[in-house]
């Protein structure tokens, strides 16, 4: 029998099996996210998705908004593309977090796209200083912004525990609890929660609970 530390040192990345993303945009453009060891390709996705499930879709809309802050909100990417649900909640800003999704009221909203993969190895901290500076505008500006990705479950709300740690001055588990309380199903990858989980935020000066 081969021994642990053969079998180790025999491991190849090759032998890793690919993870898929697909990613459906509002036109209706679907590409696929496909992961192999540290190696990403991103493709169009030629098939309808009605010939690869074998169950009925839910088609719904998930428009479904957590209210983290007065000025901070978190969703879908369904929340952000309904012009009646943005104007229910008076937003102004829209930060984006997904990929491969698009702004659909340019002239209407303050944009800003920030594409992060939702795949554990991605470094979800690389962005937060975009992402919080962003949102500390439009607060300053006394606006109210909507983080947003695909579902509305990982990258978003993994960038709104990031900000609530750096900007707000919260611990991890208070902020993940204020996320969960405010969208229940958000659940960021474990990649995310482990980098949040450590991470070591600067000090908060004058902030505001």
């Amino acid at each position: 029998m081969q021994s642990l530390t053969a079998e180790i040192q025999s491991f190849s990345r090759s032998r890793l099996r690919k993870q898929c993303t697909r990613v459906t945009s509002l036109s209706g453009r679907r590409i696929i996210e496909t992961w192999k060891g540290s190696t990403i390709t991103v493709v169009e996705d030629p098939v309808p998705p009605e010939r690869m499930l074998g169950y009925v879709p839910d088609t719904s809309w998930d428009l479904q908004v957590g209210i983290v802050k007065p000025y901070l909100l978190l969703g879908s990417q369904d929340a952000a593309h309904d012009f009646g649900t943005l104007r229910k909640h008076k937003v102004s800003n829209i930060l984006n977090v997904a990929f491969g999704v698009e702004n659909v009221f340019p002239d209407l909203f303050i944009y800003k796209t920030v594409s992060i993969l939702d795949h554990p190895d991605a470094d979800v901290l690389l962005h937060l200083q975009d992402c919080c500076a962003f949102i500390q505008q439009a607060r300053s500006e006394k606006g109210v912004v909507l983080v947003h990705c695909n579902a509305g479950v990982s990258r978003a709300p993994a960038v709104v525990i990031g900000y609530l740690m750096s900007c707000d001055g919260q611990s991890f588990d208070a902020a993940l609890s204020l996320v969960k309380s405010a969208r229940p199903v958000s659940s960021p990858n474990p990649g995310f929660l482990e980098q949040l989980r450590g991470f070591k935020t600067p000090p908060v000066n004058g902030s505001k609970h």
